[in-house]
């Protein structure tokens, strides 16, 4: 549809939402469905980095829902979290998808130094006390089939979630996670994660995938990436069901969009 020389995305608006704690402003994009809601609502998916990815992630969902019978996908409201710039990947994603500071990387790759870091606490926070209550008063949503997607540092904080917070969500889609940022903590709060699960059973999927050509990247993300599929697949009878995917011919960002189409078909997978 088009709006003088822009093009719109049919179903979806935004707004700029500020954070109570941390007084940080949000640019919230939603996509909703044409059809009315099933009697529980619309499944909803959580997608950050909203500013590269929710564009291809909404018209990807409106797509595939609008064939359930050949796709499994079916209608979803796609609430994408991004910020007040045009920029792809703005400097403030350093610091709400960072548990803390990395001990091991200070600099860009052009030598510039890093944003500030560590706030995935806080944002984890603004999105389970702020964003979805919002969402949840302006839609009919299904608090039963919430999905986060994150790639990159994203995946790095969808992966940050689940072991801190695992009832957040029923499905987790992290792609390429960074886990080389935080090493110690991440392995600390996955250690915390298993001994819940050990305790108790959680029913939640992880998706975590990875484009090919990443294999070879010194960061060793993509191995990590298979093996924590591997370690989580062993708690099946805790309810987990873990997969591991790689994309042929992709690397860390053409594997968005195979990722994105693939997130939406794992999620609502029986």
């Amino acid at each position: 549809m088009a709006n003088g020389n822009k093009m719109i995305i049919p179903g979806a608006e935004e707004w700029i939402m500020q954070s109570r704690r941390e007084n940080r402003k949000y640019r919230i994009m939603v996509s909703s469905p044409s059809e009315p809601p099933p009697p529980a609502g619309y499944p909803v998916f959580y997608v950050l980095d909203a500013n590269s990815v929710f564009g291809t992630m909404a018209e990807t969902a409106r797509l595939q829902g609008s064939c359930p019978h050949n796709t499994g996908v079916f209608p979803a409201i796609i609430v994408g979290i991004g910020y007040e710039t045009e920029e792809l990947f703005p400097k403030e994603r350093y610091y709400d998808y960072t548990p803390a500071t990395s001990p091991d990387y200070h600099h860009r790759p052009d030598g510039t130094p890093l944003p500030k870091q560590g706030g995935a606490a806080a944002f984890l926070q603004y999105i389970e006390e702020e964003l979805k209550p919002e969402i949840e008063a302006k839609y009919r949503i299904d608090r039963g089939k919430q999905t986060i997607f994150g790639h990159s540092l994203g995946g790095l904080f969808t992966l940050y979630t689940l072991f801190t917070r695992p009832e957040a969500f029923a499905c987790y889609i992290a792609g390429s996670p960074s886990f080389h940022w935080n090493k110690t903590i991440m392995g600390e709060a996955e250690e915390m994660f298993v001994n819940r699960l050990q305790k108790e059973a959680l029913n939640i999927r992880i998706l975590l995938g990875v484009g090919e050509l990443e294999r070879h990247h010194i960061s060793q993300n993509s191995k990590n990436a298979r093996r924590l599929a591997e370690r989580l697949s062993m708690f099946v009878d805790s309810g987990v069901s873990a997969s591991f995917k790689e994309f042929e011919g992709e690397g860390h960002v053409t594997v968005l969009p195979a990722l994105i189409s693939r997130a939406l078909q794992f999620a609502f997978r029986s």
